[in-house]
C-alpha cells in the first residue's frame, strides 16, 4: 500500500551518507556515537473479521529531508512526534524527528544486520491513546541486530522494515572500522587415553 508514495519520498536522498557525530561532539573518536536523521512511516490497515478492525505496522523508515537534524526521540517524550498525514485515504503518516545512531559497542549487531540476506531497519514502537491519530507510533529506530532483540526480549513491540541501500553503505563503512571479531580459539579435543591413565594413577598424555 505504502510503495504508491515511495517515489516522492524518496527523491533527494544522497548516494552516500556522510558520518556526523552526536550533538555536542565535533569531531568522530572510537566512542562517539554517528547519527543520521530519519522519518518513519507508519501504516493503518484496515480488516474485516471479528476480532480487529485494523492492524498497524511501520511502513517504511526513510533518510529526512535533506538531512536535516532534529531533536532526536530518545531525548523526547514517546509518542510526541511531529506527524505529517500521508495520501488520502487517512492510513499513512510520516513521523519525524528519529535517529538512527550507531555505537561501537553495537557493531557487532550492525554485522550481523548487513551480512543477513534481508537487512532491515527496526522499529521498536507502541499504541498511545492520548496523542490523537495515529495512535500507533514509533519511540526508538535501531539498526542492531542485538539491539533489537533485547527489546523484543522486554516485552516491546518491535518491527523491521526493508533498508534502504544508502543507509546499508553508511552502516558497512562504520562497521569496517568498529568491528573486529573475536579470534576463533582452537578446540582441543579430549583424549580419552589420557583421562584413563590419570584416573588409574599413570601419567597423563602431553
Amino acid at each position: 500500500m505504502y510503495d504508491a508514495f515511495r517515489r516522492f519520498s524518496l527523491r533527494g536522498v544522497p548516494r552516500a551518507l556522510p558520518f556526523r557525530c552526536a550533538a555536542g561532539s565535533r569531531e568522530p573518536n572510537s566512542m562517539t556515537p554517528l547519527q543520521q536523521s530519519v522519518d518513519v512511516i507508519i501504516e493503518r490497515i484496515p480488516l474485516v473479521n471479528r476480532w480487529a478492525s485494523e492492524r498497524w505496522q511501520p511502513a517504511a523508515v526513510e533518510i529526512a529531508a535533506h538531512g536535516e537534524a532534529g531533536p532526536s526521540m530518545r531525548d523526547e517524550v514517546p509518542g510526541r512526534c511531529d506527524v505529517e498525514p500521508l495520501g488520502s485515504n487517512g492510513n499513512l503518516w510520516r513521523c519525524k524527528g528519529f535517529e538512527i545512531e550507531l555505537h561501537p559497542t553495537e557493531a557487532e549487531g550492525y554485522f550481523l544486520n548487513i551480512t543477513s540476506p534481508d537487512p532491515r531497519i527496526f522499529v521498536m514502537w507502541r499504541f498511545f491513546d492520548d496523542v490523537g491519530e495515529p495512535r500507533a507510533r514509533p519511540v526508538l529506530v535501531t539498526v542492531s541486530y542485538n539491539e533489537a532483540a533485547r527489546f523484543m526480549d522486554g516485552g516491546e513491540q518491535v518491527d523491521g522494515v526493508p533498508m534502504l541501500p544508502a543507509i546499508n553503505e553508511w552502516i558497512r563503512a562504520f562497521v569496517n572500522v568498529h568491528y573486529k571479531p573475536e579470534p576463533r580459539r582452537k578446540a582441543r579435543r579430549n583424549d580419552p587415553l589420557a583421562a584413563e591413565g590419570a584416573e588409574n594413577g599413570g601419567p597423563r598424555r602431553r
